[in-house]
């Protein structure tokens, strides 16, 4: 195998899109300083060995935002190859959740409308769930 996109592992991501009450859902910034840094992005993280979407997502949404989800529903699975990674997400929606939104990664945490999201400088592999949830939701 060449060292082309075809030799870089595909990494398995779960991620979130979080509903509040006011149908605002949860976007973050990206903190690591790399070519994607200060990008905007749904919460979540690599899945590890063993677990669930659901498991990973519970797991992560506890570490980086501080809040407990309560139910999380399959939207839509995606890949996308970025020039370093190629990632394949696992999309979740979750309307249900329990504690308040902490940034404990240093990270910028907004609620923004469906409508806002196509404002803010997403992560070039969100772009289909933006464009799935203006679809869906407006």
């Amino acid at each position: 195998m060449g060292q082309g996109q075809s030799a870089i592992k595909r990494i398995q991501v779960a991620v979130g899109i979080v509903f509040n009450d006011q149908k605002q859902v949860l976007v973050g910034q990206r903190v690591v300083k790399d070519q994607y840094f200060a990008k905007w992005e749904f919460p979540g993280g690599k899945i590890e060995q063993g677990e669930s979407v659901e498991q990973a997502l519970k797991r992560e949404f506890k570490e980086e935002v501080g809040i407990e989800l309560s139910d999380s529903l399959p939207f839509m699975e995606l890949c996308h190859d970025y020039p370093d990674r190629r990632v394949k997400l696992y999309v979740h929606t979750a309307t249900s959740f329990t504690g308040e939104v902490a940034a404990l990664e240093g990270q910028a945490l907004r609620w923004v409308s469906i409508n806002e999201l196509s404002e803010l400088d997403f992560l070039q592999g969100n772009q289909p769930m933006i464009t799935k949830l203006e679809q869906v939701y407006c």
